[in-house]
Parts: C-alpha cells; structure tokens; sequence
C-alpha cells in the first residue's frame, strides 16, 4: 500500500514526487486550532458568529499599524480593502460591492462606515463596539449625482474628528480594488483640510509576517486545499464535463473537512486545458475532457479567509516527451527554491536560483515565480506586496508565507506545480501534502 497522503492512478501505482523535498521540521495541526494563541475561546452557539482572533491578537495587530502609519508620517488611514478590514476588525461580510471604510486615526477611537443594512454585520462580526459602526442612507447608494463618501465626511465632521485635524498626513489605499477614482473624488472634495497621500499598502505589508494563530489557520486552510485537489483528480477524465470537475472543486472547497469548514475562495478554481495549457488564469467551459490533454489545476483551500493555494498538471494518457522534459526540468527548479527558503535570504536569491536552474535545460520563464500570501477576498489570494522575482529584493524573515509557483506557458501546451510555504527559522515548511509531480490518469 502506499503511504498516507500518496495518491495513485486508475492503476492503483503511486504516484510518487520527482525528487520530493521534505520539510525542514514536522508540524502537526491541531484538530480545530481554537486553543492556539491568539485564537478566541468562542461558544458554538445558535444564531452567533464568532470572533476568530483574541483581544490581544488584535491589539497587537492596531499597535503594529500606528507604528508603521508613525514612520510614515500619516496622521490617519482609510481603510477600504475588504481583507484589511478582516484584519483589523474581524469584519467578514460581501458587502465590498458597495463602498466601505474604516477610519483610523494615529490615537483614538475607529469609526467604521458602511451600507445601512449592512452596518449591523460589522458589529455582529467584528469586534468593534456599536456605537463606532455608522450606516450611510441607502439614498447614497449608486446615485450618479453624489457619492456615500460624501456622507462619510459630514459624519466624520459630526464626530469632531476633521476639526480636530491638526494639517497631517491622511494615507489612502490608492491601489486598493474597491477604492474607485470617484470614491478619490468624494473624498478630496468633501475634506478639503486633510492632505491625502498614498499609504502604499500598509497594511498589507504588516500582514506579511503572520503570527502563531494565523499560521495554525493556514494549517487549516491547507487541508482544504488538500481535500478540494483530491476532489479535482478524481473528477477530471475521459468523457467527463469540465463544469463538474469545477462544481467537484468547489464542492469540496466550501464542505472543507471534519476538522476544517471550508469558506468561499477569493478566486473560482482555474482549469485552463488542452492547447489553453499555455495560458494561466483560464476557467472551465462545458465541453468534456479527451485522451491526450493536459489540464492545470490552480485552486485554494479557504479556512477563515485564510488561503492556501496550489497547482498541479494532470494529463489523460501518456505524457508526451515535450511535456515530461517540462515538468522534470520545473520540478526540479521547484525543488531548489524551497531547498533555499531561510530567513535572511532574498527574494532576488530565490528568483536566481530558479532562472539558473532552469536555464540547464534550456528553459526561462519571465514573470515572478511566487508572492505573499494569507488572508483574501476576491478577486486575488495575493497581498499585493513580496513578489518572488529578481527585482524584488525583500528579505526573509520567520513566518513570511508565500506561495511559489513553477508555472510554464509554452506555445500550446504548458505545465505548473506550486507550493504554499513558510519560513521557518530552519529552512522551508510546505503547508501542503500533495505529489509534487506531473499527475497522470491513464
């Protein structure tokens, strides 16, 4: 029999990694990380939603931000992107469609505003108290003529926080998904004392080093993401839709496992096929798989907001010799990264040592091979800051996530393998257990 976590073909062989790296130390989760620091002792009663995190988890997490926005001269932020607002608060809702933001001053109290129907689901999700949770006029809400910014300043005006202001330093989430150029408009418009200024993505950038009870639900999140690419190996065949392979996906993604809920991933799983093999970011249609192709399976487990993501190729049939050189030639260069993630390495060094490897089997691959990871809502499982590439140059510190990708876009045919991972203060912790390997269904 196989080994536990081993996968196998129609056969019943294993099917083994190419040269598979072990983690540097053995972590075992534990089942439902509610007793892990930082996470709160919450009561799995009727009709409640609990909070994740502890008092003191958030507190740090607040103190850590005024630091930054200290060092970085602001004397406020405006919050608007959804998972900065899942860090701070705990708030956990699809309300982003509609424009919301937390203000946060250097000292003091956090007002939080948004839709009025919705304002309630701030103070049943996060912990921020009532009474600092307002909800603009439905009369705001996608009028051409006004903008619930608008409303927000007056509101901040009311709460004496503009008179307040002493000519600081505002900072903006300017390259934030939800924050539109007539949001910018309203703002500038209706607060004409403050000075804004890109913050450049704080927050993002304090989410990068995770802390102990993050790390515990990514450990979570990882076991979903196990269980949903099961799902996807045993769905895709011969003859089989490729729109029940994806429902297969995301029917495992959401159901999760015994120990581990699964929550709705920040990006649908991506199946590009066939001669699409060449091109990543690709859906699913309805037509069915045929003997020969070649699908990439790119999704994420989900464990409260927390993702992790993974990829595998599996191919119906015989392998050809292009693609078995290809997927040889990326595993192995996988294989070197993960053998030198350490703290005090850079990303540059990792994306050297990839570009090298690659180029002794004649190959080179021009975008980033992997990017900060934690939590998202959609549309990106990114947080938009560490990029693994030679023009990045941030170097590694314990409990950076990242995920690394060795994804290879050929001319009609292509091939990907990646590794969610963290840094430990010895080497490499790969949160995933899955064959590291070009997956073939004969």
């Amino acid at each position: 029999m196989p080994r536990k976590g081993v996968r196998v073909n129609e056969s019943g062989h294993p099917v083994e990694p190419i040269n598979p790296v072990e983690p540097a130390v053995t972590f075992t989760s534990a089942v439902g990380p509610r007793h892990a620091p930082g996470l709160a002792e919450y009561a799995d009663l009727p009709n409640s939603t609990p909070i994740t995190f502890t008092e003191d988890e958030y507190s740090h997490r607040l103190a850590t931000v005024r630091e930054r926005m200290a060092r970085q001269h602001l004397t406020a932020l405006i919050v608007t992107d959804p998972s900065n607002l899942y860090y701070l608060l705990g708030y956990n809702a699809l309300s982003f469609y509609t424009p919301q933001v937390l203000y946060v001053p250097l000292e003091g109290d956090l007002y939080f505003f948004a839709r009025e129907m919705d304002a309630n689901g701030a103070f049943r999700t996060s912990w921020l108290p009532q009474d600092q949770t307002f909800g603009y006029p439905e009369t705001f809400v996608q009028r051409k003529e006004t903008h619930p910014f608008v409303w927000v300043a007056q509101k901040l005006r009311e709460l004496g926080v503009v008179n307040n202001f002493s000519h600081g330093l505002v900072g903006l989430e300017m390259d934030s998904y939800y924050f539109s150029p007539k949001a910018f408009e309203a703002l500038v418009k209706s607060l004409p004392e403050y000075q804004f200024t890109d913050s450049f993505e704080l927050i993002n950038w304090v989410r990068v080093v995770k802390s102990p009870a993050e790390i515990d639900l990514m450990r979570g999140a990882a076991r979903v993401c196990e269980s949903a690419m099961g799902a996807a190996f045993d769905a895709i065949g011969v003859g089989l839709r490729q729109c029940d392979a994806a429902a297969a996906i995301m029917n495992a993604q959401i159901k999760g496992t015994v120990d581990f809920g699964g929550d709705h991933p920040a990006i649908v799983p991506m199946l590009p096929t066939g001669a699409g093999a060449d091109t990543p970011h690709l859906t699913w249609t309805d037509q069915v798989f045929v003997e020969g192709e070649t699908t990439v399976v790119e999704l994420a487990g989900v464990f409260r907001r927390y993702h992790i993501p993974m990829a595998r190729t599996i191919v119906l049939g015989k392998p050809s010799k292009r693609l078995d050189y290809l997927a040889r030639a990326t595993g192995e260069a996988l294989n070197e990264v993960l053998d030198s993630v350490r703290p005090g390495a850079s990303t540059t060094e990792l994306a050297q040592v990839w570009n090298v490897s690659l180029a002794k089997h004649g190959l080179h691959k021009p975008s980033r091979i992997g990017y900060s990871i934690g939590i998202a809502y959609a549309p990106d499982w990114g947080e938009r800051t560490v990029s693994i590439r030679t023009d990045d140059d941030t170097v590694l510190t314990e409990n950076m996530t990242f995920h690394i990708i060795g994804g290879m876009w050929m001319d009609d045919y292509g091939y990907e393998v990646s590794e969610a991972v963290r840094v430990t203060e010895r080497g490499v912790e790969t949160f995933t257990d899955f064959p590291r390997q070009l997956l073939t269904k004969e």
